[in-house]
């Protein structure tokens, strides 16, 4: 039924994805406020002076992120089939992972060696609509095994 908590989750999940594609991920500003990089979903800018900047498209954060909202909307129609819905989750689990995986590997490894590596610069809004989807995917998935092992356990009781 689509009036259960794990659809809510799920929601949650997609907006949270929308979030994260909608808004900055993260941003770093030089000491001296000449030099700035940013990273969007979109593309991944460096802002060496006031008219030159280094633009590196990112694409594939933008595909991941449309392909875990894609699948998350379509297991909140799967409600039927929970074994399903809740593979569709691990699969959502994973997909965010390595999407997370690339946000670190973007402002850690690919941003530091820019400029000032003492600063780690700072998440943006974007990186935590990350965040609240894999918990959100954390919390539908448990809720799923919950209503199949009460499905199960009703079954035995007849």
């Amino acid at each position: 039924m689509l009036q259960r908590i794990q659809t809510i989750f799920l929601a949650i999940a997609i907006v949270g994805m929308g979030i994260f594609l909608a808004f900055p991920i993260w941003s770093k500003v030089a000491a001296s406020g000449e030099q700035k990089a940013d990273l969007t979903a979109i593309k991944l800018t460096h802002q060496l002076t006031a008219v030159q900047s280094n633009v590196q498209p990112v694409y594939y954060l933008t595909i991941l992120a449309l392909l875990v909202a894609g699948v998350a909307a379509y297991a909140i129609f799967q409600f039927r089939n929970r074994v399903l819905q809740s593979a569709l989750c691990a699969v959502n689990s994973i997909l965010m992972t390595v999407l997370m995986g690339l946000v670190i590997y973007f402002t850690f490894y690919k941003t530091a060696k820019l400029f000032d590596p003492e600063l780690p610069g700072k998440y943006d809004i974007g990186f935590y609509g990350l965040v609240g989807a894999m918990l959100a995917n954390v919390f539908a998935n448990r809720f799923i095994r919950k209503d199949e092992r009460e499905v199960q356990q009703s079954k035995r009781f007849r």
